[in-house]
């Protein structure tokens, strides 16, 4: 096992993750490396599409996109790791080919969590902890990097520190943002609610679009603009979810990459949405964000932010984590337009205020 000096590790690479809301959820961890590592050149590895989360981040220096199209894309991987001489690998990501490509690639420090049979491949294993399934995502990933901390320094202050998991859009992205918005009819001292009534990985976990279509409409009858948001793959529920309304929300559905719909999140004053990406990108920026849960445990993958609130009624076969629901989906059944309307008119009349005070002291300045 090669010894550990700070001193001596200069190019750091980080396998990150395949989801948007679980590349959220490593951002206290990649903050924390980069204290424990702060002059070290930290590269993250991540996939086509979530660059955007990362591209103005403070912690780490650059991105190696690993696009896992065709045959090829492990070894062109190993080829780049092996021309970049990494010191260290760590390893968020928890399959056997993330241990496979530092092993293959000569990265002398190669830590992470020994499962998927790849202990064998890693320098530095780390046995899986067994309360996992019982505190935030959030600590799973930290605690890597707590383990790197104790190995560099016989001892960690991580755990003494609050997790931040905010990230930040500039105001150059902001602008970009509320341009987009005013070519598609909304003027920036609009009221603006994000709706993301799609789940890529998990039909489970979607709130019935006739009840999306509800609350858009209750919503637009307040007199505030709705968005409803999302990726190429879930254009077919937002199709649903604008047939089954009264009045005419404004699609962005699969007509933004993830960096535009950050900064369009950025500017909302609401979001309204699944289990799912836009959850954990919303509650990252500090908007008011309402999240709701079925299938899925918020103990474990809630967004990790004060700003966002959860709405769950689960029967006793929640949190089964299935992606279709076997039986009658009462688990989202439950939850009413009427109980989400409310819950987004208070905070809306909360943001008005704020949009109001910020108004006033920007004038008296």
């Amino acid at each position: 096992m090669p010894s550990l000096r700070a001193e001596s590790i200069k190019r750091v690479v980080v396998r990150g993750t395949n989801w948007v809301g679980d590349s959220l959820m490593t951002v206290p961890a990649l903050r924390a490396l980069r204290r424990v590592l702060p002059d070290a050149h930290i590269t993250l590895v991540t996939r086509p599409g979530t660059e955007g989360i990362f591209s103005e981040t403070e912690f780490i220096d650059d991105l190696l996109i690993y696009d896992r199209k065709g045959a090829f894309s492990v070894v062109r991987q190993i080829r780049e790791w092996k021309q970049r001489k990494f010191d260290l690998a760590l390893l968020f990501q928890n399959a056997f080919e993330a241990a496979l490509i530092p092993f293959l690639s000569g990265v002398p420090i190669r830590l992470g969590y020994a499962n998927e049979a790849r202990q064998t491949l890693l320098t530095h294993p780390l046995p899986m902890p067994d309360w996992r399934s019982s505190r935030h995502e959030v600590f799973y990933y930290l605690f890597l990097i707590t383990a790197l901390e104790q190995l560099l320094y016989e001892s960690s202050s991580i755990c003494e520190q609050e997790p931040d998991a905010s990230i930040e859009v500039s105001e150059p992205r902001r602008t970009d943002a509320i341009e987009l918005l005013r070519a598609h009819g909304i003027a920036e001292d609009e009221s603006v609610v994000a709706i993301c009534p799609g789940s890529i990985n998990s039909r489970a976990k979607r709130w019935p679009a006739e009840a999306y279509a509800g609350l858009a409409d209750r919503l637009i009858d307040s007199r505030q603009r709705v968005l409803l948001i999302g990726s190429q793959d879930e254009t077919d529920v937002s199709n649903e979810v604008v047939n089954r309304m009264r009045n005419r929300p404004t699609v962005l559905t699969g007509k933004t990459n993830l960096d535009q719909i950050t900064a369009v999140l950025a500017t909302a004053d609401l979001i309204v949405t699944n289990d799912t990406g836009p959850a954990h990108i919303g509650a990252a920026l500090g908007r008011p964000t309402i999240v709701i849960f079925g299938p899925t445990n918020p103990l474990t993958t809630r967004p990790f932010s004060p700003t966002a609130e959860i709405l769950r009624h689960p029967p006793d076969c929640a949190p089964c984590m299935l992606r279709d629901c076997p039986i009658d989906h009462r688990c989202m059944t439950a939850i009413s337009v009427e109980e989400v309307f409310e819950r987004s008119h208070a905070l809306l009349k909360r943001a008005s205020f704020a949009r109001t005070v910020r108004s006033v002291c920007d004038s008296v300045a």
